[in-house]
């Protein structure tokens, strides 16, 4: 079984390739960034762009399944969100079709719902991408029902924000504040249910999709976590596991947000509309159909998955202190809510 993972040295791409070497899996991986992690020896690496036919050409030449987890995130030009995910999930899709390769998962996000009107979110509920990034997502889940439909095998998978070991980015920000003996300000009461999922769980479920038959994987499914409390009490949970005694301190919503969308315009806050504008609500989808049908069982509830990536982020500070940027694997810049700090 050879498995091509695309965005192999993203914080997925990263915990997917060891949970597949720890199946005997043979893992290829394309990636813009070299995979720099004690496991390459054990994986073969193609430094490539999948926006480019004859890289993409060369990755998948061999391979049994594509897992697609390559894709620009919020904080990147829109140029390059509509081009990565939506032209290169179609250049993918022509070679996967022209190679005859046996399964190709697509990975997804619930960021296709936008912000709902009601809970749980079904997988047949209206998509409503908010901002280039669910835009994206939204119009390449259009092109994987295409290929769907014209014979690939094609699970697609909506993951809810996942965190783990590797996970920087926004959670970086709470788990900076939770070190530095900060309370950790919230919009909203706090009180409502904002569903989170371990990346284990979310490699369980693709495992799953590549390797349950046909009739049962190939179809779309929500990815999140069973347990979770309310936003305030699973965030909380960090806070206690930091042993300074603070607290998650509840604020307004309207204010709030309308400072963030000012910051965010001046560019002094990392912090993105589908971000600020859901944190406040409820956001929970239903997982009934992964559980039925891929057998999909979640190990971590939401304050589990983040104490487990707060302690990975405790004993790995120091590898990236120092760094910043736009993807997962670094944390983002805090701008001016670094200086909020000093009120909390």
């Amino acid at each position: 079984m050879k498995v091509l993972i695309t965005g192999i040295s993203g914080f997925l791409g990263i915990n997917l390739t060891r949970y597949l070497l720890s199946k005997n899996v043979e893992v290829r991986g394309i990636d813009l960034v070299d995979f720099e992690y004690p496991e390459k020896n054990k994986i073969e690496m193609m430094l490539g762009d999948i926006r480019n036919k004859s890289n993409v050409k060369k990755a998948i030449l061999g391979v049994d399944y594509v897992v697609h987890c390559a894709a620009a995130l919020p904080l990147y030009s829109e140029e390059d969100i509509f081009t990565t995910d939506i032209l290169g999930t179609k250049i993918l899709l022509e070679e996967v079709w022209k190679q005859n390769v046996k399964r190709f998962v697509y990975i997804s996000s619930t960021a296709v719902y936008g912000i709902p009107d009601h809970h749980p979110i079904s997988e047949s509920d209206k998509l409503n991408g908010v901002g280039a990034y669910g835009i994206s997502k939204v119009k390449a889940e259009k092109i994987c029902e295409n290929y769907r439909e014209k014979g690939i095998m094609l699970p697609i998978l909506r993951p809810k924000s996942f965190v783990g070991p590797e996970r920087l980015g926004v959670f970086a920000l709470f788990y900076d504040w939770a070190k530095s003996g900060k309370n950790f300000p919230m919009i909203g009461s706090g009180k409502n249910k904002y569903q989170l999922l371990d990346v284990e769980d979310l490699c369980q479920a693709i495992w799953l999709s590549l390797t349950k038959p046909s009739n049962l994987a190939n179809d779309t499914f929500n990815i999140a976590a069973s347990e979770f409390l309310s936003m305030q009490e699973d965030y909380q949970s960090v806070l206690n596991e930091a042993g300074f005694g603070k607290k998650i301190i509840p604020l307004p919503a309207k204010p709030t947000i309308l400072a963030l969308q000012i910051l965010e315009k001046l560019r002094l806050s990392p912090l993105y509309k589908w971000v600020y504008e859901t944190a406040g609500k409820d956001s929970f989808v239903s997982i009934e159909k992964a559980e039925g049908k891929l057998g999909f069982k979640p190990k971590f509830s939401n304050s589990d998955a983040l104490i487990r990536n707060f302690r990975w982020f405790l004993k790995n500070y120091e590898n990236f202190s120092d760094q910043s940027g736009v993807t997962h694997r670094v944390p983002w810049k805090q701008g001016a809510l670094s200086l909020a700090k000093i009120f909390f």
